[in-house]
């Protein structure tokens, strides 16, 4: 007697990045029965980094999809919204509860959820290949890897993008965002009586600082081991101006951001001086007690095309929405989501499901773009 073995080998996806975006796309797909490879350019961790989020139900659906458990804990809640004149005094307050999270809080989540050996660092991709059902990603470290699906989660700089749509680039919106993120203890009882669980805003000609609480390092929401997060917008010319701002201390420049610690020493103090003079005083205790601000520019892109075969991408890989729309990390994890549910109900037609996919995640990425220009028009003029 023979018997036929009808057991088949779970597909799998490669996915570039390891970021938010990489690590909502891999539970997502481990969750719909697919093996998945994570490859970050990046040779460490990236713990540490990045600032306060603002939580959207599509992070917690993403979650709930991929089995990965969570409670109040994941973030901070914040009742009333205020606004401060600049001597201190509130001129407006609403109520819009809501809840606050960091983006170290929620890759941590991410990464636990991952087995070992799933995350690969220090791999930059240098192109991929298609042959029919299957794409092979190259690396620059001399490593290749095949797959059923290539997943572009590689942020604004993204090497699939710049394969597969090399014109497509994020436009610079005219303003860059300062950020830091300070111990919930470093504020005097009557700053932090005013910020406390409140969402705080600043706006002038030019600016607007907001202000709310996360966890803190340590993922913590109790009390005194919280942390502040603060973001600055201010408008920045393009060309010598921000070309200026954007070198870093080591004399390199950077196109999208300055990670804590490397800001010219010079900017910092441009910024302390800027506080001191613009900023309501609880708001400049802040930026006082930040040790090491970090720096953005605010950029815009939306990509005509997602699906490139058996390539796609996600994230800020194919749309950046700006930040005041508060939807990053939810789009990335809207776009994991229902892309592990595509391919999950897709009976095995991959392309298929990533037709199906596509039009759906075009429209809300266009969507959330265009509501963040009009709203950093709103707020910064221009």
């Amino acid at each position: 007697m023979t018997t036929t073995n009808t057991t088949t080998a779970p597909r799998r996806a490669l996915i570039i990045g390891g970021s938010l975006a990489g690590l909502f796309a891999a539970t997502s797909l481990r969750a719909a029965g697919w093996d998945v490879r994570v490859f970050e350019r990046s040779p460490h961790a990236l713990t540490g980094r990045g600032g306060g989020i603002v939580l959207q139900p599509d992070v917690l659906e993403a979650f709930a999809y991929a089995g990965i458990a969570h409670d109040a804990s994941i973030g901070v809640a914040s009742g009333d919204r205020i606004v401060l004149d600049r001597s201190g005094a509130v001129i407006e307050r609403a109520h819009l509860p809501q809840t606050q999270s960091s983006w170290n809080k929620l890759y941590a989540m991410l990464r636990r959820a991952l087995p070992d050996g799933v995350v690969e660092h220090g791999q930059q991709l240098d192109h991929f290949v298609q042959d029919g059902s299957t794409v092979t990603a190259h690396f620059t470290s001399g490593r290749s890897a095949t797959g059923d699906l290539l997943i572009g989660a590689d942020g604004p700089a993204s090497a699939v993008r710049a394969q597969v749509l090399p014109t497509s680039l994020p436009a610079y919106a005219g303003y860059v965002a300062w950020r830091g993120l300070v111990p919930e203890r470093a504020l005097d009882g009557a700053a932090h009586a005013l910020l406390q669980q409140v969402f705080a805003f600043q706006q002038g000609p030019g600016h607007q600082l907001l202000e709310y609480m996360v966890p803190g390092t340590d993922e913590s929401v109790a009390p005194g081991a919280r942390r502040w997060n603060w973001v600055w917008y201010r408008n920045v010319a393009a060309g010598a101006a921000l070309d200026a701002l954007m070198t870093d201390n080591s004399g390199r420049h950077r196109r999208y951001s300055l990670h804590p610690g490397a800001t010219k020493q010079a900017d910092l103090d441009q910024l302390l001086a800027d506080a001191r003079a613009m900023l309501a005083p609880p708001l400049r205790q802040l930026i006082d007690a930040t040790e090491q601000p970090f720096l953005q520019t605010i950029v815009d892109l939306e990509v005509p095309r997602m699906v490139f075969g058996r390539a796609v991408l996600v994230g800020d890989a194919a749309f950046i929405p700006r930040p005041h729309t508060a939807g990053g990390a939810a789009k990335a994890a809207a776009n994991a989501h229902a892309l592990a549910r595509a391919l999950h109900h897709g009976a095995g037609d991959i392309d298929a499901a990533l037709a199906r996919w596509e039009p759906a995640q075009l429209r809300s990425g266009r969507q959330l773009v265009r509501w963040g220009i009009e709203a950093g028009r709103h707020i910064m003029g221009g």
